[in-house]
């Protein structure tokens, strides 16, 4: 009997009469054609042999196991090997290639090689590039760091140019400068971190001094035009706004008619120094009054005494006068003090008292004293003064003879 099997041959009552060789099916093998032939796999439910189909280049052999899953080659995956497996994509059509991400991602594009989820700040193709707002170091792992650059600064971007370690901000705002764009440029101050344009009026040139104002508290510095102020809002003193209020124009100094004098004494004095503005009003001339009080000829500015009015004038004068009294009095009384002094360490009276057994004994320590009384060293009614100098103590119950 052939015995052929009915599922893999084509007839089960014909074969070889010599052999016994079954004719089998396309995809079955064997003397009966029991057998799955290369190529092909068992199917579990009908054990019917189905190819394996495995792909030419993406497989190592037309063979596959019971399950139809091929052997794939390295980089390939899926059942028939039709896929690159992650972090390979298809570089032609025979083989698959590792993803060039630069270290920054697993994955890329199994069909184009582009990276997915790119790490480190990167982007790009391949990972390559970094974010906006980072840049590459020069560190051997290249990583991206964010640029030192303020959106508000500048355009938040950056890069290190050749030759230099640290990143240069790309591109600086208005008013801000530096390498990081963190400096106020010329014409503005920081105001709360924040660059603000000097307001100086239109009254400074910025031609003679690029920073117009100070880069830290927006004073603003050379005013022109006879101006002052921390902004060079006011006028320079001496000068007043014109009748527009735009200008400033020079104040013309005008002399009080009123008479004022200023009268000064001191002690042993027997004359009074008087001063009065009615005088210079009527005896000088401006010529003279710019000689004594000279006004500098430069047109940014003037001589403070020249400018001053009379009322300051008057109240200096009168400072000066007060001074001078209170020290010549000071110096009177200085030596009225000292006189005093040497009169009483002249006429005091020292005495050197001796006790002895039978008397008391005194003398002066300066003998030229003429008006020594010495009846008022003792208080006794009975004391008496001896011609000769001596002094008698007298008591109920002793006399005292010195």
């Amino acid at each position: 009997l052939c015995n052929c099997s009915a599922v893999g041959s084509v007839s089960a009552a014909e074969c070889n009469a010599t052999t016994g060789q079954c004719p089998c099916l396309d995809g079955y093998t064997g003397l009966r054609c029991e057998s799955c032939a290369q190529g092909f796999y068992p199917e579990r439910s009908s054990r019917r042999c189905r190819p394996c189909g495995c792909s030419p280049p993406g497989s190592g052999s037309p063979q596959c196991d019971d399950s139809g899953k091929c052997q794939c080659k390295v980089g390939v995956t899926g059942l028939k090997c039709e896929q690159c497996s992650d972090g390979y994509y298809r570089f032609n059509d025979t083989t698959c290639e590792p993803c060039r991400c630069n270290n920054h991602s697993k994955a890329c594009n199994s069909s184009t090689g582009a990276c997915l989820h790119c790490q480190g700040n990167t982007e790009g193709k391949h990972c390559e590039l970094c974010k906006e707002g980072f840049y590459r170091s020069t560190h051997p792992a290249h990583a991206c760091h964010r640029c030192p650059c303020s959106t508000v600064a500048s355009t938040g971007t950056c890069q290190i140019h050749p030759g230099e370690t640290a990143p240069r901000c790309d591109k600086c705002r208005t008013g801000y400068t530096g390498p990081n764009c963190n400096q106020c440029d010329n014409g503005y101050y920081n105001s709360d971190s924040i660059c603000v344009r000097c307001k100086c009026n239109g009254n400074v040139d910025p031609a003679r001094s690029p920073s117009v104002c100070k880069p830290e508290s927006g004073e603003c510095i050379g005013c022109l035009y006879h101006t002052a102020g921390f902004h060079c809002e006011e006028c320079e003193d001496g000068y007043v706004r014109d009748p527009e209020g735009t200008n400033c124009t020079r104040k013309e100094a005008t002399l009080s008619p009123e008479t004022r004098e200023f009268t000064t004494s001191a002690p042993n004095a027997s004359k009074a120094t008087s001063f009065s503005t009615a005088v210079i009003n009527s005896t000088l001339s401006p010529t003279t009054i710019q000689t004594i009080f000279p006004i500098s000829s430069s047109d940014n500015s003037t001589s403070a005494l020249a400018d001053v009015s009379w009322t300051q004038f008057n109240i200096i004068i009168l400072t000066v006068i007060i001074i001078v009294v209170v020290l010549l009095m000071g110096f009177v009384g200085a030596v009225y003090m000292y006189r005093e002094y040497q009169n009483r360490k002249l006429n005091a009276p020292f005495w050197t008292i001796e006790l002895k057994e039978d008397n008391i004994s005194f003398s002066s320590y300066h003998d030229s004293i003429p008006n020594a009384d010495v009846s008022g060293l003792l208080e006794d009614d009975g004391n008496e003064v001896a011609p000769n100098g001596q002094l008698t103590l007298t008591t109920p119950m002793h006399n005292y003879k010195a």
